[in-house]
């Protein structure tokens, strides 16, 4: 990859080792004629140029970073680094994303029937590993801002409520995916005087902690595990995540066998390599290029706020210090009286893609790799926008996936197994969920696999798709008709 002269070349300039990267480098620095695996042998190009652009940059970890025996443990060091950096005992490297992480680490927990305390903000993946691993949920349910319709995390009086329940661990999805954070450090202390482990999915919280106006991460708070994809707010490969965990409340040997179990025998190199790359990058550089973020984040949404008389961002003063992320960009839509998704396609005309927009909100995701010039670039065609399509502001509302209050029937595994058919939205009223359906982004279900489908429910969904949210995981995606339990 070509680079400007200015820039380092590899992060051994910036004297921080990153053993899978460099071994990636210095795969294609030599030369090879493998007979292994992948069958594009980096030379795809010979039979098809469209598809050696894709494929001639791959390799594998085996044969690839390393021997096919793993003669030189080149994962296992960076895994090692891994877990210095974010303060653990163990980590591992997944090519398959926070849902394998997710996956992993709730198959290590338990044996089926147990129960699991877990914030009902959590992602889809997390509802499909408690089904795979036959371990039940009791869902927590977030606070609400008031001000703002945001949920703004689990309360410790919450948690409690679930004590009574005997849950073998607490589950949590920090930050939210418009990023707010539960008071985290009581959260923690109490699971622990339960002798309970605190998990947290932190997808969305990679960069946290290595910035001194950033939150701390998961296990600098305490926590016990920490989820998080390093190709969302780093710059890491798509699909790449990392998990890093202390085992004072886990157990070594049922991580190392669950990883391993759910993860794929054949790892791509890339995502590897760019997560080892992006530790160093954060130790090296982090809060120098944290700080050229935050000070981008701000120029904009000040830029952009001048246009305005009435607040239109997500604040770090909106709610308590330390929870809420800074360089989380959230405009509420509702303020200008527009729609989201009507901002969306208009940006998406002028080459601009949000990460997530619906009625009231719409989500732009800020990371390392933006310069000034992206976010002048982006401040240019919204406001015009904005002003564009704005009407009477509206009451802040809560978006469907934050407002519904699960009815659990049955078991979701029981559910998810049970014989099932397909009934008309008007007579699936009352009746037991087979699907988990959820608007997508977040992936934050409305409704769970063994839950009661409520008027509430249909009509939310319904309502969301027909202002041009996507509804994903439906049977039926038009939601028309709804598989429920016979």
């Amino acid at each position: 990859m070509l680079r400007p002269s200015s820039y380092p070349q590899s992060v051994s300039e910036l004297r921080y080792s990153a053993p899978l990267l460099d071994a990636y480098l210095s795969y294609f620095e030599t030369v090879r004629t493998p007979f292994t695996i992948p069958g594009h042998k980096q030379q795809a190009s010979r039979l098809d140029i469209g598809l050696g652009r894709v494929v001639d940059v791959d390799t594998p970890l085996y044969g690839g970073l390393d021997e096919i025996k793993l003669t030189n443990q080149v994962l296992r060091q960076a895994e090692a680094l891994a877990a210095k950096a974010w303060g653990g005992s163990w980590a591992r490297f997944s090519t398959g994303g926070s849902t394998h992480a997710n996956q992993a680490i709730i198959f290590s927990l338990g044996q089926p029937g147990d129960r699991i305390a877990v914030s009902r903000t959590a992602h889809r993946s997390v509802l499909s590993a408690l089904v795979l691993a036959g371990l039940e949920p009791i869902w927590m349910s977030p606070e609400i801002d008031e001000a703002t319709g945001v949920p703004i995390g689990i309360s410790v009086a919450e948690f409690e409520k679930t004590l009574d329940r005997n849950p073998i661990a607490l589950l949590l999805t920090e930050p939210g995916y418009l990023g707010t954070i539960s008071d985290l450090p009581p959260l923690i202390d109490r699971a622990h005087e339960a002798g309970i482990p605190v998990i947290l999915d932190a997808a969305w919280g990679g960069h946290f902690g290595f910035h001194p106006e950033l939150p701390r991460h998961a296990m600098q708070l305490g926590a016990d595990a920490l989820i998080t994809s390093t190709h969302k707010t780093l710059p890491g490969y798509s699909a790449s995540a990392l998990l890093v965990a202390r085992t004072e409340f886990l157990n070594a040997d049922r991580l190392e066998q669950s990883f391993e179990t759910t993860h794929t025998t054949s790892p791509a190199g890339a995502p590897l390599a760019s997560i080892d790359g992006c530790r160093a990058l954060l130790e090296a550089r982090g809060e120098e290029l944290l700080g050229e973020l935050l000070d981008n984040v701000n120029a904009f949404k000040a830029r952009v706020q001048a246009e305005f008389a009435q607040p239109i961002f997500l604040n770090a003063s909106d709610f308590p210090a330390g929870r809420f992320d800074p360089v989380k960009i959230v405009l509420r839509v509702n303020q200008l009286g527009a729609s989201g998704v009507d901002i969306e396609r208009a940006l998406i005309e002028q080459g601009i893609r949000v990460e997530m927009a619906d009625r009231d909100t719409l989500v732009f995701l800020a990371t390392l790799t933006d310069s000034a010039l992206d976010f002048d670039r982006a401040a240019d065609a919204l406001i015009p926008i904005l002003k564009s399509l704005a009407s009477t502001p509206r009451p802040s509302a809560t978006a469907l996936s934050w407002s519904v209050v699960p009815q659990v029937g049955i078991s979701m595994r029981e559910a998810y197994f049970a014989p099932t058919q397909m009934v008309n939205w008007a007579d699936a009223v009352g009746r037991i969920s087979a699907d988990l359906i959820a608007p997508y982004p977040p992936g934050v279900a409305v409704v769970a696999p063994g839950e009661v489908l409520t008027n509430q429910i249909i009509t939310g969904l319904q309502a969301s798709q027909q202002a041009g949210v996507r509804i994903a995981y439906a049977t039926d995606s038009t939601l028309e008709h709804y598989r429920v339990v016979m």
